[in-house]
């Protein structure tokens, strides 16, 4: 066998390689999207969207709306908001989130805003922090399906205990195009985040 023939070899078998992670981390993405864990846990956790002057746009709406099912289910006692503010705003996410619930009815005791986090790995690390502080350890997260599996390895990492519950509702999951676009989406910041170690900042869902 020549040099050629095997440096074409091992090309080749690296590619097929790397087909099959992606194609393995996107059917696992799917697979997390499509499980609805809710055990009795410490604090349910809302990532963080898009909000405008105090109010959450309709990706951070679901996710709001889907916290305070599981609070009124008894999933936990605690509602945990997380998220930042981009230059200009009036308001943090965290905040927003926060007085969108008390509106909605739930006890303001039963609420804490994390103010920070600009993306899902910061956003992750705050509430990890604030986690340690109470000597909470288990969290169930609120998101996007498509976002679920980051989340929880980034909140793992962050030293909790995660399970996801994702919303069912609003625009991430509402045509197939979205969903695979979503996906895609994922997939590539999923893999990023392994091999760096950093995070992306982006689109809902994938910072």
């Amino acid at each position: 066998m020549g040099v050629r023939s095997l440096v074409s070899r091992v090309a080749g078998a690296g590619v097929l390689a790397a087909l099959l992670l992606v194609a393995s981390t996107a059917l696992a993405i799917w697979w997390t999207a499509r499980q609805d864990s809710r055990p009795e846990s410490d604090a349910i956790v809302v990532l963080g969207s898009a909000q405008y002057n105090g109010v959450p746009s309709s990706i951070f709406e679901a996710r709001l709306e889907h916290a305070r099912a599981l609070y009124e289910a008894g999933v936990a006692p605690v509602i945990v908001t997380v998220g930042g503010k981009a230059a200009g705003d009036a308001f943090t996410e965290a905040e927003a989130g926060r007085d969108y619930l008390v509106r909605a009815g739930v006890p303001a005791e039963a609420l804490l805003a994390v103010p920070e986090g600009v993306d899902t790995l910061e956003s992750m690390r705050v509430v990890g922090r604030a986690f340690a502080e109470r000597g909470w350890e288990r969290a169930v997260l609120v998101t996007d399906p498509w976002h679920a599996m980051r989340a929880e390895r980034m909140a793992e990492d962050a030293g909790m205990q995660a399970d996801s519950s994702p919303t069912r509702q609003g625009p991430a999951v509402q045509t197939r195009a979205t969903q695979f676009r979503y996906i895609l989406r994922e997939t590539a910041a999923y893999l990023l985040y392994r091999v760096t170690g950093e995070s992306v900042a982006g689109a809902p869902g994938i910072g």
